[in-house]
């Protein structure tokens, strides 16, 4: 058996913040079965993100990430929101760009894209090079 793709990942969430995920990604409602609690499913690609209303605080490092094809729309977006995490844009061994949001339910989310030096430092600031090891990807 061969695992082919990640279906969907859930998450927390004290209300169920689907604008913020459509007006930031451009995600789209889908159905969702009735599980006896408030869920909300929302299409990304051809992955799906599902909300679950429930009480208590969404874990402070747990998170999923999105591949994006405007980082500096987003980070604009997220900025006037108040959903940084950080300010800083981080660029990765590879080359790509790595920034950090927090949903309205406190849930962090990464952003990613291929190209950190195609950014517009009067828009992201200055790139947070990070090392590590040889032959570290975060695009496979």
């Amino acid at each position: 058996m061969t695992e082919t793709r990640i279906n969907h990942v859930s998450v927390h969430a004290l209300d169920l913040p689907e604008a913020f995920y459509s007006d930031l990604f451009g995600m789209t409602r889908l159905p969702a079965p009735d599980f006896g609690h408030p869920v909300r499913w929302l299409k990304v690609g051809d992955t799906q993100l599902h909300l679950f209303l429930r009480p208590g605080e969404a874990p402070a490092n747990h998170h999923f990430a999105l591949s994006v094809d405007d980082l500096e729309a987003v980070y604009r977006m997220a900025r006037e929101r108040g959903a940084l995490d950080s300010p800083r844009v981080r660029r990765l061994p590879d080359g790509a760009a790595q920034i950090y949001l927090r949903d309205p339910c406190g849930n962090p989310v990464e952003c990613n894209a291929p190209d950190a030096d195609s950014l517009d430092p009067a828009v992201v600031g200055e790139l947070v090079r990070l090392g590590g090891e040889e032959g570290a990807r975060l695009y496979l």
